[in-house]
Formats: structure tokens, sequence, C-alpha cells
């Protein structure tokens, strides 16, 4: 059994693979205090609850965007899972050429997806990540990184709107009955759902324009769905592309 690790800004996502099947997988809450025994028995109590042994673990692959978590969390891995964690970097084998202009700018977790995408779905691809940030990156058939866009998240351009206006409240994400709100959480539930998928269906096809109107589009990340049933353009939801993207990268470096 691989264990695979994405460190993300707001969550951290594991799943254990037994030979290509994602068997289990969770989330946990990006902490950068948390200390490594704290973070390796959050982990035994995970593999506890699915009955897997420690010893079952022959590999960890991990992909991170937070360094100040890093060292707790290689720590907690060698120490209770007696692993060498592989850890995604510029030097590692993924398939990917990256077209950036300075390709150390691109977040790991991208290229992880990237990678992902190219695999399972074939290019040219357009992958969108509903994260921290919503992410948009294109892949060619060759399996070229030609870049993206980056824009606020929907829980971050939320939070800020309860954060700077007086008379907002802070509200949940989900889709109102009606575009017209006839409350004010109604109105600010229907510019988080209808505003960002009318973001995501301008700029994938302004993407569409310069990758090629044949690009497949792929959703991922915790608010995928939701955005997904009012977005036109999203083809595919797949919300364990990352943890896919560090199996499959794990096995080219094998």
């Amino acid at each position: 059994m691989i264990l695979a690790v994405d460190v993300g800004n707001t969550d951290i996502t594991m799943g254990i693979f037994d030979g290509d099947e994602l068997v289990f997988d969770w989330r946990m809450v990006t902490i950068s205090g948390r200390s490594s025994d704290e973070t390796g028995l959050l982990i035994l109590r995970f593999f506890e609850y699915a009955k897997v042994c420690t010893d079952d673990i022959e590999d960890v692959i991990i992909s991170s965007v937070v360094p100040p978590v890093m060292y707790s969390l290689e720590l907690a891995i060698r120490k209770y899972l007696k692993k060498e964690p592989i850890l995604i970097s510029e030097s590692i084998k993924t398939g990917i050429i990256n077209k950036y202009n300075n390709p150390y700018e691109v977040g790991q977790d991208r290229i992880v997806n990237a990678v992902a995408a190219l695999k399972v779905y074939g290019g040219p691809v357009i992958i969108v990540d509903f994260g921290t940030a919503t992410t948009f990156c294109a892949v060619s058939e060759q399996g070229e990184y030609l870049g993206g866009v980056i824009c606020a998240g929907i829980k971050i351009s939320m939070e800020a709107l309860f954060a700077r206006a007086a008379k907002l409240p802070r509200v949940d994400i989900v889709k109102p009955p009606s575009v017209i709100g006839k409350t004010t959480v109604e109105s600010m539930q229907s510019g988080a759902v209808y505003g960002y998928a009318g973001q995501v269906d301008y700029i994938v096809n302004k993407m569409k324009e310069e990758v090629g109107q044949g690009a497949k589009v792929v959703a991922t990340g915790g608010l995928a769905r939701l955005i997904a049933e009012e977005a036109k353009t999203i083809e595919v939801i797949d919300r364990k592309l990352t943890l896919k993207g560090l199996k499959i990268i794990y096995d080219m470096n094998k």
C-alpha cells in the first residue's frame, strides 16, 4: 500500500492506494503549529479507523505548498510509519514539460494535477481546482504545462465580505433558491455560486481560444461539485485528482 499526502493551505488530504485503487482517503485541517506527535497520532487514528496496519504501508509520497508544515509532517512519518517520505520537487520525474517562464513558481499541486489529468483524461486538458485559491491550468496534448490563471478562492472571497462589510453576515456556501436573492444571505450565496460559475465559464472559454476548443475540462477541489452544477464548461468532476497524480508520479519514480 502507498500513502499519498497532499498538503494544501486549508486542508491536508491523505489517501491510501492498494495497487492502483484508492481504498481510503481523509482530510485534516492544515495547522502550521501542530507538533509531529500530534500529526503522527492523528495519522494512526485514521489508520485505526480504516483498519490499516502501518506495516502495510510500503512508501509515502508528499506534495506540499505549505513549507512550515513539512518539518513536523516528515518527522511524524519517520517516527510513526518508519518510512522516509518521497517529496515532490522540481527534480522528480513527472512526465510534464513545464513551460512557465520560471518553473519554480508553479505550485506542486498544480503539476501533480496536470500529471493526473493528462494520464486519466488525455490532453489538451484544462484543470479547475477549487481550493484556497481557484486555479485554472492548461496542459497540452504533448504534456506541456502551458500556464494558467489564479483567482481568489470562494471561501476567501466570502470571508473578505464578512470581515470588511460591517452589515454582511458569514454565510454557508450553498446554492440559493434563485439567482435574485430575497434576503442578504441568499444574495451573498447567489454571488458566490453563480458569480464563480460565470467566472469559470468565461475563463475556460478564453483559455480554449488558446489551447483548442477540444480541450477537456476537469474540476477538482472541495466546492467543485457545487459550482459544476451551474458552470456549463465543466465536463468532469474528480475530487481525488491530486491523490491520483501522486500515485502516478510514485509509479514513475519507483
